[in-house]
Parts: structure tokens; sequence; C-alpha cells
């Protein structure tokens, strides 16, 4: 998705709309289209995207395409803790916006972005096969290509692929994964560590339309309730890994009042509102919608955070996973990914502008200084609330309760946090 929004975001701009943008990606959606049917449920894999990535996909032209499919905006969320003690409420009106985010399948992303890159007039073409070498040719001499026509591939990245082809790039954007091969062929080192958890995604359903966004800390990790339209919501529960294999093969009965459980009374008792000073009835702690099916299948994955020691090198760039990966308990990976295509297509087009090689260092470095204070800043964060949330200490655990009650009755530290987490602002805590 991440490296489609780039294509997209390069084709919506004069100055980079005559660049030549080759897609090496084996997807088969991006051959045969992908088929979005409204009666089949929400699949499992779904994104929150928030309003600066709203945004974005505005000004690409690629919004459009996902209001034609579901989505599920919501303008408020409730966060609370399994030990009673606190909990925090965040309405989109504490910032005087209407919306929150927007919860979205990502097979309709990727089928917006792509709906929009085809309707794009711009120089594209598509590889379904895989990249299986690169290298940068020498920049004293030039390769003859059997087409005269073909500029000469001096000093540029050469790719070699799966189906034998082979391209010749000013610059290569590596957006394919938290495994990116374009990062392991440009010999750049990453850092990071396998968290001893496993996230468990499906979807459910309810009797009534779930219009909030919930999220539980538990003992072993944080459940979140996503809304996805309709009477459907997404599940992001987080555990041990033993735990979620088990979870993953209990029935479906079992695992639906294990799901209400954890968003209830399970694991310790509700917050207590009067306890806070919130009287209001928006602002006091309500429970989440019963779950009553389970509507797709159980999808298992293991969470680690990972760091690339460098974003950028001769023709090569990293964004998103390729770059850096996150904790979902904050649904913010993939929105730092946007923001990184959004960041090196404004660098891509100020070089142009002024004649500059795009798959310079140089030039690429502008993109990396911005990007990797951002993400670091918001990874830290996300790391630091894995961790705290993994020792169940009495000390710490009224700490950790002092905190969401101070959001919640804070109301410059709440606007600060909702305006951080919406990407309004590239650094929390009154930037």
């Amino acid at each position: 998705m991440v490296g489609m929004a780039m294509a997209c975001s390069l084709a919506s701009m004069p100055l980079t709309k005559q660049l030549s943008i080759a897609i090496i990606d084996r997807n088969p959606a991006l051959k045969s289209g992908t088929s979005i049917k409204k009666v089949d449920f929400p699949d499992p894999r779904v994104s929150t995207v928030t309003p600066a990535s709203i945004s974005f996909f505005k000004d690409i032209g690629a919004w459009d395409y996902v209001q034609q499919h579901r989505h599920a905006y919501f303008d408020k969320m409730q966060v609370w803790d399994y030990t009673g003690l606190g909990y925090t409420k965040y309405h989109a009106r504490d910032v005087s916006k209407e919306l929150l985010g927007c919860v979205v399948e990502n097979k309709v992303l990727h089928s917006s972005l792509f709906s929009c890159l085809q309707k794009n007039d711009c120089r594209k073409t598509i590889h379904p096969a895989n990249l299986t070498s690169m290298s940068l040719q020498p920049s004293s001499s030039s390769v003859g290509m059997a087409d005269s026509s073909s500029p000469s591939s001096k000093g540029l990245a050469k790719l070699e692929l799966s189906d034998g082809s082979r391209l010749y790039a000013k610059l290569v954007v590596g957006a394919d994964g938290s495994k990116s091969e374009v990062r392991n062929l440009a010999g750049i080192k990453e850092s990071g560590q396998k968290y001893s958890q496993n996230a468990i995604i499906c979807t459910v359903e309810h009797i009534v339309e779930n219009r909030c966004a919930w999220q539980r800390f538990l003992p072993t990790g944080p459940i979140a309730l996503l809304p996805i339209g309709e009477k459907y919501s997404n599940i992001v529960w987080t555990m041990d890994p033993k735990e979620s294999l088990e979870r993953k093969l209990i029935s479906e009965d079992d695992f639906v009042k294990a799901v209400n459980g954890a968003l209830d009374y399970g694991y310790g008792p509700h917050p207590k509102s009067s306890l806070f000073g919130e009287f209001s009835a928006s602002g006091c702690f309500e429970v989440p919608p019963k779950v009553v099916k389970l509507v797709s299948e159980r999808m298992v994955f293991p969470l680690s955070i990972m760091h690339a020691d460098a974003y950028v090198a001769k023709r090569v760039a990293l964004i998103g996973d390729a770059a850096h990966t996150v904790h979902p308990l904050a649904g913010q990976g993939v929105n730092l990914g946007f923001g990184d295509a959004f960041a090196l297509s404004k660098v891509i087009a100020d070089g142009v502008a002024v004649g500059s090689d795009i798959g310079e260092v140089t030039l690429l470095k502008k993109f990396e200084v911005e990007r990797r204070v951002a993400n670091s800043t918001m990874m830290t964060i996300l790391d630091g609330f894995q961790k705290a949330y993994t020792v169940d200490f009495g000390p710490l655990n009224i700490l950790r309760a002092a905190a969401f009650n101070a959001a919640n009755l804070i109301p410059p530290l709440k606007r600060n946090i909702i305006s951080y987490a919406s990407g309004e602002m590239r650094f929390p805590l009154f930037a």
C-alpha cells in the first residue's frame, strides 16, 4: 500500500508526473484487480487511517475511491486499564475536528490506490515479478541496450527480475515490507527485537453498529475493537504466543466469550467515572458493544520492532515497513509509511524543480533527516507503552492509571495527544 501511495503521489504532482514509474510486485491484484463485494464480510486485515493520512489520500486523488467501498469513520475513542484504576476518552471535538480516524480494509486501500494510479495520466509499467539482484552501474561507462532509443544506463541502478527482465533506474524505492529485499541488496543493516507477543486479528459482528474505537490494556497486551462499518468490528488482540495459538484453535463460541470478557469484566473491574470528576454523559466510562459472532478466520502474526540503520543509499530509499516496524497498539504503522511516501515524493519534486539527480544521497538525505526523527519518536513512545504494560506491579499500575486520568482531565494534554496521534503534530507534548 505504501509503495502504491508513493507512486500515486508522484503521478499527482506536476513536477514529477512525467517521471517513468515501474512497480515491481507479484500481487495478483495488480494484474486482475481486486474483487470487492459489499455482501462479503469485512476482511480482518485493516488499517486505522489518521486524518493526516486521509488528507494525503485526498491530495493524490485516492480517497474518493475509498469512499465507494466499506469504511468506518469514528469520532471518539475510549482507552482503559484492566485494573479499573484509570481510563481516558478522546473526542474529535476536543480538538475542534469532525473525526479521529477511519478504519478501512487493506484491500480497499490497495484497490483505491491502484484505481487512482490507473486513471492517472502518467508513465507507468507494472512488473509481476520479484527483484532478484540490484547493483550500481559504473558511472564512467555505459551499457549498450538492444533498443538504441533507450537512455544510457551509466551510473544508474540495475535491477534484475525473476521473470528475466532488466530495468535501470535513477531511484529505487524499497516499499517491500519488513523483510525488504531492497534493503538487503542495498546492504543496509537494521536493528530491533522480536516482542514475546503475537497478535490475533479477526472480524466480529454486533447487534448494533459500533461507532467508537475501543482499547483495553490487559496483563498480556492490549485488545482493540475497531469499527469497520455496518454492524462489524475488527479485533486486534495482543497476547503471548502460546495463548494466541490456543485462542486461534478454540471454538468460535468460546472465542466470542473470551473477547467479550476481555472487553468487559474479565481481568478486572470497570473504572468508576465518579472517582475522576467525570460527570457528563459523554465523559463517563462506557462498556463496548457485545460481540455476538465471529465472521472471519482468526489470523495470528508475531510482533516486533525494527528500524533500518539508514533510510537512503546511492539510488535507494526505504519507506514504510522496509524502514521501520512498530507495535500495532496505536495503529500507527501504515500511517508512518504514508508519511514517508508524502515526504519522499516532496523531496523528489524539489530535486526535479532544480534539476538535481533524484538518486543522489545528498538530496535523499533531506527525506531521511525529516522522517527518521518523526518515526523514531513514535517508535520510542509505542515501545515504551509495550514495555510498561508487560509488567503487573502495584506501584507501576498506579502510575499508569494516573497517566490515563491526567490525559482525561487535563484538556491541553488531551488535545496534544489527539493532535499527535492524528498526524497533525510531528512531535508530542506542546512541540
